[in-house]
């Protein structure tokens, strides 16, 4: 397995302090994810993915079928499902995202495909699906289908 491959071109903290975790494309998880610091997935999951205080990146062969409840994301690969972060969400120009997108700041590359609606919530962080409250959001879009081309 080449990490290089992976890893290539994803930025990434060099902070000695950090604990990196890797899992490669070959690896199919069908369950819950977990993980404390940073995780960098390349593989399959059917399920969640679930970090309070971690940063999430799915490589350019991610595919997830769930939920992502994370600090931060960076997607490059495919996510079937909603996004929940409690800071920054990125979709690289080679993701593809197909579901609801929560953050306090949102980045979409051009090439990037994002199929659902997504709700910004810059003052305060979006609330966890089962702490939903009946108040309105800060800001929110109606259902879009975006693909933008190179």
């Amino acid at each position: 397995m080449n990490l290089n491959n992976l890893t290539s071109g994803l930025s990434s903290d060099t902070s000695a302090s950090s604990s990196k975790n890797v899992l490669a494309n070959d690896v199919v998880v069908k369950g819950t994810i977990k993980f404390e610091n940073e995780l960098i997935f390349d593989g399959k999951v059917e399920g969640e993915i679930v970090s309070d205080a971690g940063a999430l990146t799915l490589g350019k062969n991610a595919d997830v079928n769930g939920e992502v409840l994370t600090k931060s994301v960076v997607v490059h690969g495919n996510v079937t499902g909603n996004i929940t972060v409690s800071e920054r969400c990125e979709l690289k120009a080679s993701s593809q995202l197909n579901g609801d997108l929560k953050a306090m700041r949102i980045v979409i590359e051009e090439g990037a495909t994002f199929i659902g609606k997504s709700e910004v919530t810059p003052n305060k962080a979006p609330s966890k699906p089962s702490e939903r409250s009946i108040t309105p959001s800060t800001s929110t879009s109606k259902p879009q289908s975006a693909s933008v081309a190179a």
